[in-house]
């Protein structure tokens, strides 16, 4: 169960930002982190991506030097306020993940960072269906979000930062085959690496192609 932190963090933009940069240090910083899931995407001015559950634009920031095409979406309007504020690069919408106001086969590229682990099984799964869907065929959905440490000496930092931070959600996705979730909801290859010890998954799941 998370603490008093939690709140704070969601409520003061700059203590998020502060732990946010001291998380993306085990990974060698916060632009390498926000890069995870991205690397080897071709990703060009013209792409159409999709940063879901996009928050105050942390990862909008880093989308927009490579496309002109960027919407940023999610539920809470403060969040979005504060991404317009940030990021006026990109279009911003608000709504919830598992219900996208977007017709079907709409954009190259879907990434979401740190967010999955935010929903309960059945959100997540409707949320998964969704992506799949507003997806390009062809497209890919680039995704981080926490992983079952492989080395036991990560899994301290992780537990004690879930239990600060974190609500039971997050406990349910380190037991969750993300990548065989991915691949029953229809996406044809899921590619994941781990970095952090295993504490960090990042995953491209691409959409098949039309016959």
């Amino acid at each position: 169960m998370a603490t008093i932190l939690r709140t704070w963090s969601y409520q003061y933009q700059w203590l998020y930002d502060a732990i946010a940069r001291l998380a993306a240090l085990s990974v060698g910083g916060e632009k390498r982190f926000r890069h995870l899931a991205l690397q080897g995407l071709n990703i060009n001015t013209d792409t159409q991506v999709l940063d879901l559950c996009c928050g105050a634009g942390q990862t909008t920031e880093f989308l927009v030097q490579f496309s002109h095409q960027v919407t940023g979406l999610d539920a809470s309007p403060v969040a979005l306020q504060r991404a317009q504020q940030n990021v006026p690069q990109a279009t911003y919408v608000e709504a919830l993940a598992e219900a996208m106001p977007f017709l079907d086969n709409h954009f190259d590229v879907v990434h979401t960072s740190v967010a999955m682990h935010e929903m309960n099984p059945s959100q997540l799964l409707e949320i998964l269906n969704e992506v799949y869907r507003v997806l390009k065929p062809g497209g890919v959905f680039a995704l981080i979000d926490f992983h079952q440490p492989t080395n036991v000496l990560f899994l301290p930092g992780l537990t004690l930062f879930l239990w600060l931070f974190e609500t039971q959600t997050a406990w349910q996705l380190l037991e969750t085959d993300l990548a065989e979730l991915l691949k029953q909801v229809g996406f044809e290859k899921c590619d994941r690496t781990l970095h952090a010890g295993g504490s960090l998954q990042a995953i491209q799941a691409r959409k098949g192609k039309e016959v």
